[in-house]
């Protein structure tokens, strides 16, 4: 079974994003399509980095422990808020942090927003940040609007049928991602 590490993006208090998160760790896990972990960047509270991880002296064991889980994972699902047409800089941050970790690692980006566009405005943004740094994002989006009405606080959709469909699409295609990448390994 595949692993999928889930990125958890936003910071900042009150966020809602991490709803959606939470929903896609149970989702993956509830129908057994592979073990899934939430790296939440509120728990880490990186500093602003001012090298690459490969680059630095003396890394803390808190960033060498999400170094290895980015590596070690199958495939990632990034979740990030829209903040004025742009993404956090808490997922910028960790994105420049490492570099060999990304390489044609299958990303899943799903965005969120308060707002009736759920977030598209900034996947571009984020899809060539990961393009540049050789990661391999899948072409299926998620985005989320209106997260507040979509999601209750554990992360459960508020149409369960609708959202489970539009999840299932999802996963599936980073799944299809992950496999390739193993027989072309």
């Amino acid at each position: 079974m595949p692993h999928i590490a889930i990125i958890s993006s936003s910071v900042r208090t009150g966020r809602h994003s991490h709803r959606v998160a939470l929903y896609f760790k149970k989702f993956i896990e509830e129908n057994n399509l592979g073990t899934a972990e939430i790296l939440d960047l509120n728990e880490y509270q990186f500093p602003v980095f001012n090298e690459r991880l490969k680059f630095q002296s003396n890394p803390s064991t808190q960033v060498l422990d999400f170094a290895s889980k980015i590596k070690t994972a199958d495939g990632i699902i990034i979740i990030t808020p829209e903040y004025n047409g742009g993404y956090p800089a808490a997922i910028k941050n960790v994105v420049d942090l490492l570099y060999d970790e990304w390489f044609k690692k299958p990303i899943a980006i799903s965005t969120v927003s308060d707002g009736v566009f759920g977030g598209t405005q900034v996947i571009t943004s984020l899809q060539f940040s990961l393009w540049k740094i050789r990661a391999w994002t899948v072409p299926a989006m998620f985005p989320v609007p209106k997260v507040e009405e979509s999601f209750d606080a554990d992360g459960n959709a508020t149409d369960k049928v609708r959202t489970d469909k539009r999840a299932n699409a999802f996963v599936n295609e980073l799944l299809w991602c992950i496999e390739a990448k193993k027989r072309m390994s």
